[in-house]
């Protein structure tokens, strides 16, 4: 077996257990850490999957089609997935709380004393680990957490500043994540040597110290291709994580745009484990390369034109149709657009959805923020993009090829980050990147705590599949 680990002059293989006791020890007056409420979560987990091989091995979970094999495995119940569940007709719940649940629920800005309103990712970050929702003092410590682990190491600063400013922001944001394995704390308990039960805390730890380097890659490639931001990715440990990213992207004294990036990250986070991101950490992870290594891949994956990149796709569209129609268009007008787009052989951007068949609860969020900011009422795009949201779903229904008519998160996510004056259309993926690892991340660890296998279907060629199907 070849190895991507770089060795170090000492290996870590004992530090996940001294990590746990040390946590363990430092709660506070019943603020857990992270990592020990983590620790409790996992023995009724594993306590759970196996009552479920026990009582329920050899039920069906479906019939398996051919059009299943040839359609993407659309719709296969083939992954085990914790944090979230996407169900067609309600949305997105994520260990069973709906968005609206945890924007009441989960701690936000203001019950930290930030500025602005909106829950904070480290809140959604440890809901999707444990299930429950966390204390303000726990996620204020997680965010100190984050703060203290979220400089990069110079070598990692020294590879993204060799990147030719050409080289697209995915490929520079893949890159540099993978290169942090060199310091995996997984890689290195693994090749010194570890219980199979314990995999999970080295997984963890490396969970946690990606999640909190993020921001900094992030603003580093903003700053290198784009020339803005500090150029430095200085951190305040008395801000949290979406605070900081602001900051060193240049935006720290914009609060309105703070408070949309929480929200934004948040909400991105999780979206079940079959869409190509989430699906690609868990099977990489299933050869149990590290957390680095595979997220590393989904961002690649992330990166393709039918994942990540919709967003953009969906402003280019709605500025090529204020170009046109004016900042002020009609109902009409935006009809008149809607079918030229839909006569000349393209799709609607930002609507429909492969799984969804109602509004997406995402879009009411970000639909809520923007009401709730007078800066945004007052945005011609905001608004413009606002109304094409009221407009599409009747022409969608009446063109009669869209499974589902109604707007998904891309139709308005985009459109703020344009008003807000983050108008670099490239960069906008490597933002999603940084949110979906809230959701990736978890699950790998869930993975190594529940001893899941290696990924690996059976696959079938054309003669094979046309013999066992008769039709030779």
């Amino acid at each position: 077996m070849i190895s991507l680990t770089i060795p170090r002059v000492a290996l870590r293989a004992a530090a996940p257990s001294r990590q746990f006791a040390a946590a363990a020890n430092g709660s506070v007056r019943g603020v857990k850490t992270l990592t020990e409420a983590v620790g409790e979560v996992i023995p009724k987990k594993r306590e759970e999957l196996a009552q479920l091989k026990s009582s329920s091995a050899d039920k069906s979970l479906g019939e398996v089609k051919v059009s299943n094999l040839l359609g993407g495995m659309r719709g296969l119940k083939i992954m085990l997935w914790e944090g979230s569940v996407l169900d067609a007709n309600t949305g997105i719940t994520f260990h069973g709380k709906t968005i609206p649940d945890c924007e009441k629920e989960l701690p936000n800005a203001k019950d930290l004393g930030l500025g602005g309103k909106e829950m904070l990712p480290e809140s959604m970050l440890w809901l999707l680990l444990t299930g429950n929702v966390p204390s303000n003092e726990e996620v204020k410590q997680l965010s100190a957490e984050l703060a203290a682990k979220g400089k990069l190491p110079s070598f990692v600063e020294k590879i993204i500043d060799s990147f030719p400013k050409t080289l697209h922001p995915m490929t520079q944001f893949a890159a540099a994540v993978g290169a942090l394995n060199h310091d995996s704390a997984f890689a290195a308990a693994y090749t010194k040597g570890i219980k199979k039960t314990e995999y999970w805390q080295p997984t963890l730890e490396d969970s946690i110290d990606l999640v909190a380097k993020l921001p900094a890659i992030a603003a580093r490639i903003y700053y290198n291709v784009f020339g803005k931001g500090d150029g430095q990715q200085k951190i305040d440990t008395s801000k949290d994580l979406i605070g900081n990213y602001a900051e060193m992207i240049g935006y720290g004294g914009n609060e309105g745009l703070t408070d949309y990036l929480r929200l934004y990250i948040a909400i991105h986070g999780d979206h079940e484990g079959g869409n190509v991101s989430a699906h690609t950490a868990h099977l990489v992870g299933s050869a149990l390369s590290d957390p680095y290594l595979s997220y590393s891949a989904a961002l690649l994956g992330l990166a393709g034109p039918l994942h990540g990149l919709a967003n953009q796709e969906v402003l280019g569209w709605a500025l090529g149709m204020q170009d046109k129609v004016g900042p002020n268009a009609s109902h009409e007008q935006i009809k008149e657009y809607l079918w030229d787009t839909l006569k000349s052989g393209r799709v609607v951007p930002g609507y429909g959805h492969a799984v969804l068949r109602r509004p997406d609860p995402r879009f009411t969020a970000l639909s809520r923020f923007c009401d709730d900011r007078p800066e945004l009422q007052q945005s011609s795009i905001v608004q413009l993009v606002k109304k094409v949201s009221e407009v599409a779903p009747g022409v969608l229904k009446e063109h009669g090829k869209t499974a589902n008519p109604f707007p998904n998160v891309d139709a308005a996510s985009g459109c703020v980050l344009h008003e807000y004056g983050l108008s670099e259309f490239r960069y906008y993926t490597v933002i999603f990147g940084i949110s979906r690892a809230i959701g990736a991340l978890p699950q790998l660890v869930m993975d190594r705590a529940l001893g899941l296998p290696i990924e690996r279907p059976k696959s079938m060629s054309i003669a094979a599949l046309n013999k066992h199907l008769g039709n030779n």
